[in-house]
């Protein structure tokens, strides 16, 4: 997969690379990133890429031409078939979903807003999509950019140790993973459940979708709502809360874990 990230600081992205599973990714050829700064672009001495935005107001506005001119450079060294997005508050909220999604195109151009924001007639004309990753407001869209690129990295076949860890992870199934733990075997007084040492495959896994429906639930409740659990996770659930002395009574839940 080839990602052009249209950016005023490329300097930014490049220091961060070379870490972790991106970094791997890169280094294996799994994915390629090129990166296109508008300023280059641009014919005056001041490689002014901003200006006041028509109709007053603070702060600047990036100017269309080298912003357009930017993308159409980094457009041309993406395969064929791939997406031009650019990185807005006001964009759709990017979901492990979404970034599957994306992941089984061939490339993309990311565009990184800067300053009030992008003249509109670059995203009516330029862009296909417009992603956010919070609801927040970040000094920039580099930022947004590493954890998009980061996320597209991990699902690449070969970027993990085990493949089996992107299909694991919170949110592949629209729920949040259980808990994990690792040696030793007592901590401060907390001890491994003993399910997870017993060595009986059927009941680990059984106890691990408990978990995660579960966590789920008291954690990230809406989760539950777009993705409605079927009768055997309900009754799964159903025995995680009387674990812990909760009862579902409709949507609401009594007691204390």
């Amino acid at each position: 997969m080839h990602i052009e990230i249209v950016t005023l600081f490329p300097g930014l992205l490049r220091g961060a690379l070379d870490y972790g599973v991106l970094g791997r990714a890169l280094e294996r050829g799994l994915v390629s990133v090129g990166l296109e700064d508008p300023r280059s672009h641009t014919s005056d001495a001041h490689r002014t890429v901003d200006d006041r935005p028509y109709g007053g107001g603070p702060g600047m506005v990036l100017k269309p031409e080298p912003l357009c001119a930017a993308i159409t450079a980094a457009a041309t060294r993406v395969p064929a078939g791939s997406a031009r997005i650019a990185l807005s508050a006001q964009g759709q909220l990017l979901t492990q979903a979404g970034v599957a999604e994306l992941a089984r195109l061939p490339g993309l151009v990311l565009v990184a807003g800067r300053y009030e924001g992008i003249d509109e007639r670059v995203l009516e004309l330029m862009i296909d999509r417009e992603l956010s990753i919070g609801d927040y407001v970040l000094s920039g869209g580099e930022l947004a950019a590493l954890v998009l690129l980061d996320a597209l990295a991990r699902l690449q076949p070969g970027a993990l140790g085990d493949e089996r860890s992107s299909a694991e992870e919170s949110f592949a199934a629209g729920l949040l993973e259980g808990p994990h733990y690792t040696r030793p075997e007592v901590f401060m007084g907390r001890r491994v459940p003993q399910v997870l040492s017993s060595g009986d495959h059927a009941a680990i896994r059984r106890w691990r979708c408990k978990q995660s429906i579960g966590r789920t639930w008291l954690k990230r409740p809406e989760l539950i709502g777009r993705a409605p659990l079927d009768e055997t996770q309900r009754a799964l659930l159903q025995e995680f809360l009387l674990e812990g002395s909760v009862r579902v009574t409709g949507e609401q839940t009594t007691g204390s874990r």
